[in-house]
């Protein structure tokens, strides 16, 4: 209330709720220390039929999409239904649709929850790629001393990025992850620890030739405190097994141009 009367903010006390556990929040369920789906947005999972045609897609992606920081691999989970949306396909929904679609509502119907992030605790990323998509799981230490989930991300790989060499495609899973929790990690007390299984990571720090896109990368990646260490694929449990079918066609990157990038 204090900071509400600093800011010369008002509330209506018919729409606020005081001395409660738990909070219902733009369809999130928040409780100190944790978030989670609301289970009132979740109530018609179990009965959805697979859709007829591309709309019913639409409106199943759409519901998906707003709560996919709580499904890991979700890029690679939808992929069958989102090539089902691609322009001039004939609708077809096939059995790799049927399996994507009923993984999708048991994950929804688990109730994933996500721990609540603390900028003043120390993050660890787990990130991972294939030729198809790029996967990230960010963590911190809940009380229990596990590590505990705060967000997933999955994104797929275009065509052009497709075309991108195994190197490419491991570095630029870490850019993406930074990119996309860059407000919680930036100027932090701590470093910023990334695990990935591709052990060449450790050379991009080093003096060497870099073409344009890497050099951007590296740009961007000097504005973290980064600790980068290897681990076995195997260990990255929840970043890994990515998208391993596509029919897209390959593009030819053109942004291959080597420039020199020192080391810090």
């Amino acid at each position: 209330m204090r900071r509400l009367k600093e800011h010369d903010l008002f509330l209506k006390p018919e729409k606020c709720k005081f001395d409660v556990t738990e909070v219902i929040f733009l369809g999130m369920v928040i409780r100190p220390g944790y978030i989670a789906m609301d289970p009132v947005k979740l109530a018609g999972i179990a009965e959805w039929e697979p859709p007829q045609m591309v709309k019913g897609v639409c409106t199943f992606l759409g519901f998906g999409n707003f709560y996919r920081k709580f499904i890991g691999k979700y890029a690679q989970l939808t992929r069958p239904l989102n090539d089902l949306l691609q322009k001039n396909r004939k609708f077809e929904w096939t059995k790799e649709c049927q399996i994507a679609f009923n993984v999708l509502k048991a994950k929804f119907l688990s109730e994933p929850i996500l721990i609540m992030l603390d900028v003043n605790k120390p993050f660890v990323i787990e990130a991972d790629a294939s030729k198809w998509a790029t996967g990230a799981v960010l963590r911190q230490k809940g009380t229990d001393g596990e590590w505990h989930p705060c967000g997933y991300l999955s994104k797929s790989l275009s065509p052009t990025e497709q075309n991108y060499e195994i190197y490419d495609h491991e570095l630029l899973a870490i850019y993406r992850a930074l990119m996309e929790w860059r407000h919680y990690l930036i100027g932090g007390n701590f470093k910023v620890v990334i695990l990935s299984d591709h052990k060449n990571l450790t050379y991009f720090r080093t003096a060497q030739k870099l073409n344009r896109r890497q050099a951007r990368w590296s740009l961007f990646l000097s504005e973290f405190d980064l600790g980068l260490i290897h681990v076995p694929g195997k260990s990255i449990t929840q970043a890994d097994a990515l998208s391993r079918q596509s029919n897209e066609q390959d593009e030819v990157d053109s942004d291959n141009k080597d420039i020199i990038m020192l080391p810090e």
